[in-house]
């Protein structure tokens, strides 16, 4: 049995310091600037033997204009707390109580979510006011914490306890066979229209959208079912160029996307249909290749346009001249904000998965190996043709190959190009990254 708590409070009080802490690693971007986190970013979390979903929330504000970012924030924070058998309200103990953290404690009040008092902050005497303070909220007895400095959570077991035995049934992540799980990451530049896809693939509002770039700073991940198949969904901030990226949670925001591709399997790399493609959108097709992912294209925004044809033709032809390694990428043309066209992307991630996982036996490879080396013989060096004895291959996820030869190391790049396209060709793998290595057999008279 396990339960949902939510952590609630306003800005910069270590909200995502105690996510971090509960959930044993660093999934939440902290910092000294107020207002880091925007999105609900949900974890196991675990004190000992009592173990619960998580979730962290934005800091919460007063001043809340409608349709403002703050006010797209706060309405995430209210579907997390709809969401939770017990909320964690943070103050700073240091700073003390202040006239917001009363405010929405006099709003928890009314709601039917149990609520637990939770000074962080507490490693010194400073606190001792700020504790004090706290009882006057009306909300029982605090809990005192500092989050950075893991002390305090024995007294925050013991009061989360009592809900552990009322508790629903949630399925812990690891209870998911993880090899049945499809990794699927979202990636682009900012404002491309990465989380009103995610939103419109969940077919909720799970993160904030808004024409404002670089809204999204966390990585958010989430489980969902397609069709059966188990698919853990991830939303990434936006990759902008290396010398444009200079304030500490943007460089973060980045590190955090970049971990986040090498834990994908398939990624979705969205390109704004209005906006032609720049190097920056090529150089992140590139990384994606180098590190083997299985991409998909998504030129999104085509409402925007009056021949969305052309353009799709365009961007297709402008992928095979500067994409060679992934030849034949997949390509898909819609609009998440309308939804034309977002049904063929999940069909499309499947096809490019199963390519991506293929494996195929060793009889089969050596045939294709005789049949290429034929149609065009391996080059002749120092008077002496290469010999290419067999190809096995060594593993999937991409699909990976090694050809023994007699000299492997005179094997030009141009004939290597010419073995990886005659293996695509041959058992269909385009879209997808082949590596292909080449060794030198064992000497049998040695």
């Amino acid at each position: 049995m396990s339960f949902s708590v939510v952590i609630l409070g306003r800005p910069n009080v270590g909200k995502s310091t105690l996510f971090n802490r509960l959930v044993g690693r660093n999934r939440a971007i902290v910092g000294d600037t107020p207002g880091v986190t925007r999105d609900r970013r949900i974890g196991i979390g675990r004190i000992g033997p009592c173990r619960f979903r998580i979730i962290d929330t934005a800091g919460l504000e007063t001043s809340v204009h409608q349709g403002s970012l703050s006010a797209r924030m706060l309405h995430q924070t209210h579907r997390a707390l709809e969401e939770a058998d017990v909320a964690l309200l943070m103050i700073d103990g240091r700073t003390g109580v202040t006239s917001t953290d009363t405010h929405f404690a006099e709003l928890l009040r009314r709601d039917t979510t149990p609520v637990i008092v939770v000074v962080n902050k507490c490693e010194g005497i400073a606190s001792r006011v700020g504790i004090a303070e706290s009882y006057g909220l009306g909300l029982g007895e605090p809990v005192a914490i500092s989050a950075e400095h893991n002390e305090g959570l024995n007294d925050l077991y013991d009061a989360l306890t009592p809900f552990e035995n009322k508790a629903q049934t949630y399925v812990a992540n690891s209870s998911v066979d993880s090899d049945a799980i499809i990794r699927l990451a979202l990636v682009g530049r900012p404002n491309v229209g990465k989380s009103t896809l995610f939103n419109w693939l969940l077919e909720e509002e799970r993160v904030i959208t808004g024409p404002e770039p670089g809204i999204t700073r966390d990585a958010i991940a989430v489980r969902w079912e397609y069709k059966g198949q188990q698919i853990e969904l991830v939303d990434t901030a936006g990759l902008r160029r290396r010398a444009r990226v200079k304030e500490k949670i943007e460089i973060l925001s980045s590190k955090e996307t970049l971990s986040s591709l090498g834990k994908a399997e398939v990624v979705l790399l969205l390109f704004d249909a209005s906006v032609p493609p720049t190097k920056q959108d090529l150089g992140i097709a590139n990384l994606l290749t180098e590190e083997g992912r299985a991409p998909v294209m998504i030129l999104n925004k085509i409402d925007l346009l009056d021949e969305s044809q052309s353009i799709v033709e365009q961007m297709r032809k402008r992928f095979e001249t500067s994409l060679s390694q992934v030849r034949g990428v997949s390509l898909v043309s819609c609009s998440a904000i309308t939804g034309v066209g977002c049904d063929k992307i999940m069909p499309t991630v499947f096809k490019v998965f199963n390519s991506w996982n293929s494996r195929f036996p060793t009889a089969k490879l050596n045939l294709w190996l005789k049949e290429a080396s034929e149609d065009h013989p391996p080059p002749i060096v120092a008077g002496r043709r290469i010999k290419l004895r067999y190809v096995t291959q060594i593993k999937a996820r991409p699909p990976t190959f090694v050809i023994f030869a007699s000299r492997p190391s005179s094997v030009t790049n141009s004939y290597k190009r010419y073995l990886v396209n005659s293996l695509r060709d041959y058992f269909k793998l385009d879209g997808i990254p082949i590596r292909l290595y080449f060794r030198k057999g064992k000497n049998p008279y040695i």
